[in-house]
């Protein structure tokens, strides 16, 4: 196995362990994140979100649940497949969802990390009716981006007091 792919599955084992501070060790100082919910997070506010994951993660009933696969990388970029399975804490629906993961590399460490899925399909599993019906429309999801950017701001805000 590559090092970068034995260092992608460092982080989804600590993912899986909700071992955010093993996790963001994967991540080079100038880490680049970005999914449809944050998408463009530069180092601390990326690394700043993987804590905010783990530690709401960690006070769900039932169990946060990481499952990842088909990891795969070379000297310069690698990807992985995997899926969350937990509870939608706003609305207490479950969530199943579906992710790739590409990443870049640059001396051994992860300068770039994208994740795709379909922010339609998660917000009809989110937030229910109005989500499969308005999930796709702009306003929504741009609703969805604003909260969770509030929701990380409030929370790296709280870990610097």
């Amino acid at each position: 196995m590559h090092p970068n792919a034995e260092s992608i599955t460092r982080f989804y084992t600590a993912f899986a362990q909700l071992d955010a501070e093993r996790m963001v060790a994967e991540y080079a100082p100038e880490v680049h994140f970005a999914d449809p919910v944050f998408p463009d997070l530069q180092g601390d506010r990326a690394r700043g979100m993987w804590r905010m994951l783990a530690t709401r993660a960690k006070a769900m009933n039932p169990p946060f649940r990481v499952e990842f696969r088909d990891v795969d990388a070379d000297a310069t970029s690698g990807r992985a497949h995997w899926e969350a399975y937990y509870t939608f804490s706003v609305t207490g629906r479950s969530i199943h969802n579906v992710i790739d993961a590409a990443f870049r590399f640059r001396d051994g460490k992860n300068v770039d990390h994208k994740d795709t899925f379909d922010l339609w399909r998660w917000a009809g599993m989110a937030l229910g009716a109005k989500g499969k019906l308005l999930g796709w429309a702009p306003f929504v999801q741009g609703a969805i981006r604003k909260t969770a950017r509030k929701g990380l701001d409030e929370f790296m805000a709280q870990a610097k007091a």
